[in-house]
């Protein structure tokens, strides 16, 4: 059961107008759910200890106290758990079949006479039913029990050692009792766990730190969709300054994304999650960097030496003068980049004299997929203009050093971001699943990720 909560906590970690995230589980996600399910919940039992059980059985000439403690679950086995949407609540859950295997000791008590031994217990055909409500609390993902019911198809109970024999005629009763008993006491387990699991979504961040930097926002933005056959989480998806944080000069954008039947999950992402984070970087100060002529390779055809530049030891502050700005269209990535170069010559005393800036416009074009396990891509430059934005040394033409910077681009900054871009990043673990049999689609206006996913304990 925890693990249905457990698997809908890592969809979301998402109040803008539009989300710019979206994930959606399909029928075979939930069906992905119920095989780790049964391998979990098996395993929990068995690592389950179960409190003692005390009561007392009317023997006519008086009452025989029992309890029986020291239980564990030494086998257990059972179906797959059959996970059902239910359209505009949330998920049923419905366990049968299953069986538990308990061993323990009994001790009892009759006036003075006290006597003990060890017991095996078997239940058998044991279903559960469980439905579950999904919504929205205050940007985070809520979840309730709005009904549970529980039976027992039989126990056997086996009483061994002491005079265990004087426990035969009273095996019925012991069945009736521990049947009732254990029947009661699961739908109250369910529903502590789920209040448990509630209290624990209530404590999730909205607002989660991305480096020194940044920070992504990631609540709610309405309440989760459910239909007969998928599960949605409309989430923000904005990055803030951690410095200085602020709304961008942009919105998000509606889009909309159609789960995949063959694909256990589908996540997807708006140009509005990747520009906000430039707008946060930028917003931060750290879009910009001083280069000096030691930083530059040997190899380079723009030095900033004397022979170049005249007699000063140059100084070059390059920084990005707007936001840059990504663009998804069918297949492809645009990326716009306005940016300025400062030019300043090093006095031999070291200060800074200012000597023109140069106002930068490139723009590239790439693409992105997922080879095995990693995200991969390419990109290539569309376009570099550069203009003289100001001069304290009079007009000149810029034309030699655009061709000279183009060169640059094309030679040194271009195949070292695809040698890197090829290797690609590896896809993140959610929790401890994996991210399996990937598919990465550009749309216009969004990218999505179809992907099967995989419990790295039980490899499921």
């Amino acid at each position: 059961m925890q693990l249905v909560i457990y698997f809908l906590m890592i969809l979301t970690y998402t109040h803008a107008d539009y989300p710019a995230l979206k994930t959606l589980l399909s029928e075979k996600g939930l069906g992905g759910v119920s095989q780790m399910m049964s391998v979990r919940i098996q395993s929990e039992l068995k690592s389950t200890a179960i409190p003692e059980v005390r009561g007392g059985i009317d023997i006519k000439i008086g009452t025989v106290k029992y309890v029986l403690s020291n239980m564990h679950v030494r086998q257990c086995s059972m179906p797959d758990p059959s996970l059902v949407f239910v359209q505009g609540t949330g998920v049923s859950v419905k366990v049968s079949q299953l069986k538990v295997g308990v061993t323990g000791s009994w001790a009892t008590q009759f006036g003075v006479i006290h006597d003990h031994g060890s017991f095996n217990l078997a239940m058998y055909n044991i279903k559960i039913y469980t439905l579950l409500q999904l919504g929205d609390d205050a940007g985070r993902l809520s979840i309730t029990t709005v009904s549970c019911s529980a039976d027992i198809g039989g126990v056997d109970i086996q009483f061994h050692g002491g005079a265990s024999i004087f426990f035969k005629p009273f095996v019925s009763s012991f069945r009736r009792r521990i049947s009732d008993m254990i029947r009661e006491k699961i739908c109250p387990a369910i529903q502590k766990a789920i209040n448990e699991l509630e209290r624990n979504l209530q404590k999730t961040p909205v607002n989660v730190p991305v480096g020194q930097y940044i920070y992504l926002s990631i609540p709610l933005t309405s309440s989760p969709a459910v239909t007969d056959q998928s599960f949605e989480i409309d989430i923000k998806g904005e990055f803030y300054s951690r410095s200085s944080p602020s709304e961008p000069p942009f919105s998000a954008s509606v889009f909309d994304v159609q789960y995949a039947e063959n694909s256990m999950l589908s996540l997807a992402a708006s140009e509005f999650l990747v520009n906000s984070a430039a707008y946060a970087f930028l917003r931060s100060g750290v879009l910009q960097i001083n280069i000096r002529d030691d930083m530059i390779p040997k190899s380079s055809p723009i030095h900033l030496n004397t022979s170049q530049f005249g007699a000063f030891i140059p100084q070059v502050l390059l920084y990005a003068s707007e936001t840059p700005l990504f663009s998804f269209s069918s297949g492809v990535i645009d990326v716009h980049v306005p940016a300025a170069a400062k030019f300043s010559a090093v006095k031999p005393d070291g200060t800074l004299v200012p000597l023109f800036t140069l106002d930068v416009d490139c723009s590239f074009s790439g693409s992105a997929l997922i080879d095995k396990k990693n995200l991969t891509g390419a990109f290539e430059m569309k376009n570099l203009t550069l203009t003289l934005g100001s001069s304290e040394i009079g007009d000149f033409k810029t034309d030699s050093f655009q061709r000279v910077l183009v060169i640059a681009v094309k030679m040194f900054v271009l195949p070292k971001l695809n040698a890197a871009l090829k290797i690609g990043f590896l896809l993140p673990t959610l929790q401890g699943f994996s991210l399996i049999n990937s598919q990465l689609l550009i749309k216009n206006g969004f990218v999505v990720i179809f992907t099967d996913v995989q419990d790295s304990l039980t490899g499921l």
